[in-house]
């Protein structure tokens, strides 16, 4: 497992523009299973915590508005000069956490890599 996240978080600074920080956890329990930063004062895993409410809030609310069938794919936060990415695992027990440089940052190839490893996670894990 760690020779695959090791791979993961690699791939992902080497091949994302504006690569800042990621990190992966598990939902139920918010555990982080690996976490990578570029940037010395950006904790990767403080931030996957915090953003972990973000994904259970939103779970409730489909839950909530009856949304049966419904999952998260992804949740997007724009921010002034960076863009933090939310990417739930198919089966809904996983996430990567991904902030990027949003002057830098190339989105469709971001959401490309992320969706090849999301699958492997999900495998993994």
């Amino acid at each position: 497992m760690s020779d695959f996240l090791t791979q993961f978080g690699e791939d992902l600074k080497k091949n994302v523009p504006g690569f800042i920080a990621v990190s992966v956890a598990e939902i139920a329990s918010g555990m982080s299973y690996y976490s990578q930063s570029a940037v010395a004062d950006f904790d990767p895993e403080l931030a996957s915590a915090y953003n972990l409410e973000v994904v259970k809030a939103k779970m409730n609310a489909i839950k909530a508005l009856k949304l049966d069938g419904q999952v998260i794919d992804n949740i997007m936060i724009t921010l002034s000069s960076q863009i933090h990415i939310i990417d739930v695992s198919d089966n809904q027990e996983y996430f990567i956490y991904l902030a990027v440089d949003s002057t830098k940052a190339n989105l469709g190839m971001t959401k490309s890599i992320l969706n090849k490893y999301k699958k492997e996670i999900v495998a993994k894990l």
